[in-house]
């Protein structure tokens, strides 16, 4: 019976793939991909078990916080003051206004009014808080005037203000968005969402300047230092780690967000913060770009990709082409990255899925391509095996 569940459900249970779509952070295959090593602790013995100090001070031999850590190395690498991690963004948006806001107004522009992924509305989740939504502005031109009125107006209790990023869209031509460091200056606190989770906008882990495809996106240190009293952000988008949402800013407004009640509910496990931590020491380390794999896949040379793709399309008769890889996952929408794939005529999608790993490609132009830049170059040989059996087959 046992085994009968097991082949009636395998191709539903979560295994690794390969992503050849070309999106880097592909929300349906699991945003950011980690490497196994982000999932053990130093000293680890895979082939044993071990316990964590996930709430245990070793220096007192007491309980400690699962937070400490990784609150510093947050701190350190945005300038907050305090730092605290949920299970995902949503969550932190949840927390952030069920503990400075309830049964309070939040002032939030139209145009950030939003929905994100999976039909989640911004609006819905604040009436979940506990918080009065309180529009203002328009859509397209939201003015610091059109805040201040809000506070100012009568009958409303503006505890804070909150920033939206809009995620999977933007609006071009006749907009106006009010300066954060201006919203700053009104006297409540700003929440800034800046959801895709850049944590720097200088990229300092970086060899040279920041990539001109980051140009327009928020960053968590530049909003705090604009005058942000708090940020939120994914883990598991810019920053490259397990899906978890971080709370950063005030202190004060940290420790009220601990204490809320919702806290346990939304707290993380120590899977994720093992691999939260990996990845933030690899920012302090400043080998974020060697480390972390997205940060790998997106900066990679241009020119590496097409030699890949070539030595690829070599081996299994298929073409190379140009092509154009995204960040994904609501991350700088409209952002492009260029890339090479190999191109196969008709659409070989289905099969390759059904490959012994599978390999999830796009198709295009009645072809089927497979973007190297979102594969990991450990992957070019199985990419290799799984063309070569579509040959043979036809």
């Amino acid at each position: 019976m046992a085994l009968q569940l097991v082949h009636g459900i395998e191709l539903s249970l979560v295994q690794p793939v390969i992503n050849a779509t070309g999106v880097l952070l592909h929300t349906n295959l699991g945003r950011a991909p980690l490497a196994p090593r982000h999932f053990l602790l130093e000293g680890n013995d895979p082939s044993g078990f071990r316990s964590t100090t996930l709430e245990f001070e070793l220096a007192s031999g007491s309980r400690g916080s699962r937070h400490t850590g990784v609150a510093t190395l947050i701190s350190e690498l945005t300038g907050a003051e305090d730092a605290v991690v949920v299970n995902n963004n949503a969550a932190a948006v949840l927390l952030v206004l069920a503990a400075t806001s309830q049964e309070r107004d939040v002032a939030i522009s139209r145009g950030e009014s939003v929905e994100i992924g999976g039909g989640f509305r911004i609006p819905e989740v604040l009436e979940q808080s506990g918080a009065r939504l309180v529009d203002v502005g328009t859509t397209n031109r939201t003015r610091v005037s059109d805040y201040a009125n809000a506070i100012a107006k009568k009958g409303n209790d503006i505890a804070t203000i909150m920033r939206v990023h809009p995620s999977n869209f933007h609006i071009d031509g006749f907009t106006e968005q009010a300066p954060l460091g201006e919203l700053a200056g009104l006297g409540v606190p700003v929440i800034s969402d800046i959801g895709s989770g850049l944590i720097d906008a200088n990229c300092p882990w970086l060899p040279g300047a920041p990539p001109q495809w980051l140009s327009q996106e928020p960053a968590a240190r530049q909003a705090l230092e604009e005058g942000a009293a708090l940020v939120t952000f994914s883990g598991d988008k810019l920053l490259g780690g397990p899906q978890c949402g971080i709370i950063a800013g005030r202190a004060d407004l940290v420790a009220a967000c601990k204490r809320h009640p919702l806290m346990r509910a939304l707290r993380p496990g120590s899977h994720v913060l093992i691999a939260l931590q990996h990845v933030l020491l690899s920012f302090a380390a400043r080998t974020a770009v060697h480390d972390i794999p997205f940060w790998s896949m997106a900066t990679a040379p241009l020119n590496d990709i097409r030699q890949r793709a070539e030595r690829l399309a070599h081996d299994t008769g298929a073409q190379v082409v140009s092509s154009t890889a995204v960040p994904g996952a609501g991350s700088t929408p409209g952002a492009e990255i260029e890339s090479f794939a190999v191109s196969l005529r008709g659409d070989h999608t289905a099969q390759l899925r059904r490959h012994r790993v599978p390999v999830v490609a796009r198709t295009e132009n009645s072809a089927t391509l497979l973007d190297l830049r979102s594969v990991s170059p450990a992957d070019d040989a199985e990419l290799g095996v799984a063309l070569r059996q579509l040959s043979e087959k036809s």
